[in-house]
């Protein structure tokens, strides 16, 4: 790849000439504001989870771990996640069946999760969105922490509110949800109504009491994962110290909603100058109204994608929507360096049209321009069935060591394209194929980096789109009409990633 690489059009350079901004009084100086001081917020708590997830003998952390441990039959339960650990790696790793073994280790760390709190609650929610990067059983054993999180009460809930915008809450709505709308590991959304307007809104409210729990917990699973890659090879393999860096990272980051609010209207921003307006919509945050533990964002009505089907207008095409949504996913990453993180099917309405509907941004992909090079690489040769130019795109973004011999990975994956090629592609194919690439490119040495994991997170979702609105549909041929959208609207900037 050149040293020179194109740069990624900025927030700052988008903002002063965005309708979809203006069109909400205030919002533009208050973004003005974000842009000034997040970033170097969001640099800090890199550096804290660093800090959190290096294993140090924490008084905080070794009490959470055995307050954990002794919780769930003793010490077996935090050797059980080990054993899970160790047997998912070699099932992925290796094709190994150890079938039984995991299904024990993962009733057990179920458990582990389920009488733990809600931050492992949320360790289980990235486990059941990794379909096709971890065994079945794993995924589908931790699914209810999807959905199943219990609220706190409303009356605290209003305090908080209360106390974060430093008024009463009668003063700032006409109307606040006695009950709320949906309720996950870190906060909880109530509806409202905004006093004066009469606006709909959905107020977000972060769990009280999460960050001193957040850093107990990850101290301990700091401690946990060391104990696991001393007392496994396997798992010192799969990098369990890393996974615990990237989920604190993850989590701190989402605990704090003013990066949420920035992170929204930076995805905005992206689809408007992309002219995506017409197929996607994304909430606005209010004004004056966001602080770390409480965002207020406008509502907008919508049916998850999994409960969509019957409410779509007749003449929709759920192929369209398909392609739509590959498309969007691919645009806001290769052309603007940022995307949705989390595309689950809690965080993707659609419309009666077949609009999408983008909800919970407290986890966005951001790439340097480097990065978003080395992906335009990549997919440019899934796009052409290159295999050496997507090797060659995951070594210089530093997902598999730069000695690595190319040449020999490539032969090893064709030669499992050519056992399988099919001229159909359904859903179940993609992941199970998924799986076996993933099986040869970490037997040399392949990691992913953060924005990768979301961003191949994000296609699995979008598999899992495609398997709920169009189980029938042939995936692969898919694939040329999306890279000719691509080459006649970036022809330029395409030529401008080729290789020298």
């Amino acid at each position: 790849m050149s040293d020179v690489v194109p740069p990624i059009r900025s927030a700052a350079e988008m903002l002063p000439h965005s309708p979809w901004v203006a069109a909400v009084p205030g919002l533009e100086d208050e973004v003005e504001t974000w842009l000034q001081t997040l970033p170097a917020e969001r640099v800090r708590l890199q550096r804290e989870a660093r800090a959190l997830a290096t294993p140090a003998l924490h008084p905080a952390g070794i009490g959470r771990l055995a307050q954990v441990a002794g919780r769930i039959i003793g010490a077996t339960a935090t050797w059980a996640t080990v054993d899970l650990g160790r047997d998912v790696y070699r099932s992925v790793a290796y094709g190994e069946d150890h079938s039984a073994r995991v299904a024990a280790a993962v009733e057990r760390a179920e458990q582990l999760v389920r009488d733990s709190g809600p931050v492992y609650v949320k360790l289980g929610q990235f486990i059941s969105t990794a379909q096709g990067l971890l065994p079945d059983e794993a995924v589908e054993a931790f699914a209810w922490c999807r959905d199943e999180v219990p609220p706190v009460r409303t009356s605290v809930a209003r305090r908080i509110v209360e106390r974060e915008l430093g008024r009463p809450i009668d003063d700032v709505f006409e109307s606040f949800g006695d009950h709320p709308i949906a309720s996950a590991s870190i906060a909880q959304v109530h509806a409202a109504r905004l006093s004066g307007s009469g606006q709909e809104v959905v107020v977000k409210v972060r769990r009280p009491g999460l960050r001193r729990q957040f850093e107990a917990d990850v101290r301990a699973m700091a401690l946990l994962a060391a104990l696991g890659e001393a007392r496994s090879g396997a798992v010192r393999a799969a990098n369990a110290r890393g996974f615990v860096e990237l989920f604190a990272q993850l989590v701190l980051e989402e605990m704090d909603f003013r990066l949420e609010a920035l992170n929204m209207v930076e995805v905005g921003l992206a689809s408007e100058d992309a002219g995506m307006f017409d197929n996607l919509r994304v909430p606005r945050p209010v004004p004056g109204l966001v602080t770390p533990r409480v965002l207020v964002m406008e509502y907008l009505p919508g049916t998850r994608y999994t409960d969509a089907a019957g409410h779509l207008d007749p003449d929709v095409d759920p192929a369209a929507i398909i392609r739509l949504g590959i498309q969007g996913v691919l645009e806001h990453t290769l052309v603007y360096g940022i995307f949705h993180g989390d595309l689950h099917a809690g965080n993707v309405f659609l419309e009666p049209d077949g609009r999408f509907v983008l909800l919970d941004f407290g986890i966005v992909g951001r790439l340097d321009a480097r990065q978003r090079a080395a992906l335009v690489q990549f997919m440019m040769g899934v796009g052409t069935w290159d295999v050496r130019a997507q090797l060659e795109g995951l070594r210089e973004f530093g997902a598999i060591p730069a000695d690595t011999d190319v040449a020999e990975l490539a032969a090893a994956l064709e030669a499992l394209d050519a056992e399988q090629h099919p001229d159909v592609v359904t859903h179940e194919q993609i992941v199970e194929g998924m799986g076996q690439v993933m099986r040869i490119l970490v037997a040399h040495g392949f990691r992913l980096p953060k924005e990768l994991v979301l961003f191949f997170k994000n296609l699995l979702y979008l598999n899992g789109l495609a398997a709920t609105l169009a189980p029938d549909l042939n995936l692969l041929g898919e694939v040329d009409p999306i890279f000719q959208y691509f080459a006649a609207k970036y022809e330029q900037e395409l030529t401008m990633f080729r290789p020298d």
